[in-house]
């Protein structure tokens, strides 16, 4: 692979922005400079566009194998690199499950021939893998995933002696699902002899409740504090949870962290009722206030990361009445451009947009050189224009699924490049024809 010079770029990098020029080299981020030539390098001026590291999203569901009709890991990480997003943690809930090092080992292969943007997946916890998890090497893959509360593929971990075990026996980042099974199923029940199949949408998330989400991450964080494990509380939706979580320490010291996705910070209950299933998510979308919470939890670094959820359907399935209809939506392509929006709408700022989708899963996680705009690590960049009109409607949507919980949106941003280890992996609309994706290596 040739050098290729990037001119005139305004980078956002670990709390600054500065105008500089940087040098690729193979995989690498050869040279930051402000005055860099090289009459062996490609020349690409920027000419003052944004410069960000690739986004890392900690928590995707790529459907493959076993659910392909919705996505696969070809396009939706096709979809990614679209929309900034480098790198990925796929999810264990497909079919078969990846609850095995061998189906663990399975899906690398297929993101090895596959995969757009660089690639780990989280092994699953199950009442009855245990010695299957005892098994596993610390560097294999990003982390352990339990479903503290069923969700789509119904991986529920409910032996409170297996948890025990699990929290006690690796020393991976436990990322959990936390809604409270008992109080989701009483609700259900409640509301099905209320209206049988015909719920309203907008029962979601008293169905799904706030109190189903705190009863189980506190008792999951209970359960780390006492087991002294590792634990990520994965798409944190209630105002009442981010008092859970700490910002009195740095994220290098911290044992238990937060995620917050971007489907929790735009939405709200209010949506319901023009967006009706598409923006049934588990956990619930919740009230205003929970937003509102959310975002101070965000910004205050009681929450530490940034991620999408990404759960593709399709349009017949999410088109189902709600007891029929499945949660989850598409969002890899859309969520970096949704945070810049809030950016432009003084919500939020650069820097910690790329703190939140950058620099701290990469940090949670221990990736190797991903993450940050540095010199010796990997060439994951991305170039945004920042006045630049982006409406989201069918024609442009590269989800397999067709749809986004975002059409009719017009976002103020557009992402131009995407380099991927240093490869131009997408330019303004067209992909390369190569592919320099890459499993994720780990500092642990």
């Amino acid at each position: 692979m040739s050098k290729i010079l990037l001119k005139n770029a305004k980078v956002v990098n670990e709390n600054s922005i500065f105008e500089t020029d940087v040098l690729l080299n193979g995989d690498f981020i050869a040279r930051i400079d402000p005055n860099i030539s090289d009459a062996h390098a490609k020349v690409i001026d920027l000419d003052g566009d944004l410069l960000l590291p690739g986004v890392i999203d900690d928590q995707v569901h790529f459907r493959e194998p076993g659910l392909t009709h919705k996505g696969n890991i070809a396009t939706e990480s096709r979809a990614a690199i679209a929309g900034g997003i480098t790198t990925y943690m796929e999810q264990p809930n497909t079919n078969p499950q990846t609850t095995t090092i061998e189906k663990l080992e399975e899906k690398m292969a297929i993101a090895a021939k596959d995969s757009f943007a660089n690639y780990s997946f989280l092994f699953g916890g199950t009442n009855d893998n245990l010695e299957e998890l005892k098994r596993l090497d610390k560097n294999a893959c990003s982390g352990v995933k339990l479903f503290l509360g069923s969700s789509t593929g119904n991986m529920l971990v409910d032996d409170e002696a297996v948890l025990e075990k699990i929290f006690s026996n690796t020393e991976m980042v436990i990322s959990a699902h936390c809604e409270d099974e008992g109080t989701i199923r009483a609700n259900m029940a409640k509301y099905e002899a209320m209206y049988g199949e015909d719920i309203p949408i907008g029962m979601h998330p008293i169905i799904r409740s706030a109190e189903a989400c705190y009863l189980s991450s506190s008792k999951a964080i209970a359960l780390a504090k006492r087991t002294g494990a590792r634990l990520h509380v994965f798409h944190v939706s209630t105002g009442i949870e981010t008092d859970l979580f700490t910002n009195a320490i740095p994220l290098e010291q911290k044992k238990i962290t937060a995620e917050v996705c971007m489907h929790h910070l735009w939405f709200s209950d209010e949506d319901y009722a023009e967006k009706g299933t598409f923006i049934k998510w588990n956990p619930a979308v919740k009230t205003k206030t929970d937003r509102a919470k959310l975002w101070e939890a965000l910004l205050d670094d009681r929450i530490d990361v940034v991620a999408t959820d990404h759960a593709p359907h399709t349009l017949e399935e999410k088109n189902n009445p709600y007891t029929k209809a499945p949660s989850g939506g598409p969002l890899v392509q859309h969520a970096l451009l949704a945070m810049l929006q809030k950016e432009s709408e003084g919500v939020i700022s650069l820097e910690k947009i790329v703190e939140k989708m950058s620099h701290n899963p990469a940090k949670l996680f221990d990736i190797d050189r991903r993450g940050f705009v540095r010199e010796g690590y990997y060439a994951d960049l991305v170039q945004v224009d920042r006045n630049s009109q982006n409406e989201v409607k069918r024609s442009n949507i590269l989800y397999k699924c067709g749809w986004s919980p975002f059409e009719g949106v017009t976002f103020g941003s557009k992402v131009v490049r995407t380099f991927v280890n240093g490869l131009l992996a997408y330019d303004d609309g067209v992909f390369a024809g190569e592919k320099n994706a890459k499993r994720l290596t780990f500092n642990r």
